[in-house]
């Protein structure tokens, strides 16, 4: 039975990662970590409660990270897939910046990917075998003014997969990302209709994309399907580059 850890899973994405992993089989058994606010992940786990289970991970510390590992190692044996979901953005012209909206986003998009590879690591490299997806965003490719923070972070999340790529291609390890661009979660809720109208104009799809159409591809590079597939980063976003 394969065990999938996935990050910020309380999210509007992080919730279809893990029902996508839920409906490709029965034989996956799915970890949701969560921050603070877990109530979504609560009920996803309510029912499926045979085959998921909810964490508590501050995804910025290390610490955190070596101990929830260590208790799904202990509780089933193995750790086969990680997702680096978790994530946010505060945006803001950096003139003005104030550091702590710096290093707040940096620590939460690339460093937390950082501690949660490095966690995973071992034990995939004992057993040879392993899938590690990151959620990088289109940011890091086309960098939007106002997103200095985030689009540096994600951006380095993207060297990071193709650097560990490498260093892990001959141990059965694949390190792949993905660059949703804008996709229809709670991060657009509260997006003024008229500045969603313009939006939707930059998109030659001229759609918002849907969590599941991200989800399906995490799900894929995380397959058997793709295991000659390392160091790639998807971009998914309706065709904006």
């Amino acid at each position: 039975m394969r065990t999938i850890l996935i990050t910020g899973a309380n999210g509007g994405l992080g919730q279809a990662i893990a029902r996508a992993f839920l409906h490709e089989s029965t034989e996956n058994r799915v970890v949701l970590g969560v921050r603070s606010n877990r109530e979504d992940a609560d009920v996803l786990a309510a029912e499926n409660a045979d085959r998921a289970e909810v964490v508590s991970l501050e995804v910025t510390d290390p610490a955190a990270w070596e101990s929830v590992v260590s208790g799904i190692l202990d509780r089933h044996g193995r750790l086969d897939v990680l997702v680096n979901n978790a994530g946010f953005h505060r945006d803001g012209l950096l003139a003005t910046m104030p550091r702590k909206d710096w290093d707040s986003v940096r620590d939460a998009n690339l460093d937390a990917v950082f501690h949660g590879c490095q966690a995973v690591i071992k034990p995939m490299m004992s057993r040879r075998s392993g899938r590690i997806v990151n959620i990088s965003s289109l940011s890091a490719l086309l960098a939007p003014m106002g997103q200095t923070n985030y689009a540096a972070a994600k951006a380095g999340v993207i060297a990071l997969t193709q650097s560990l790529a490498k260093e892990t291609a001959r141990s059965g390890i694949t390190v792949n990302a993905v660059c949703p661009g804008f996709v229809d979660t709670d991060g657009l809720a509260d997006v003024d209709p008229e500045r969603k109208k313009a939006l939707v104009r930059t998109i030659p799809m001229r759609r918002f994309g849907k969590p599941e159409e991200v989800a399906a591809a995490v799900r894929f590079l995380a397959g058997e399907e793709a295991a000659y597939i390392t160091g790639a980063t998807l971009k998914i976003d309706g065709g904006i580059l």
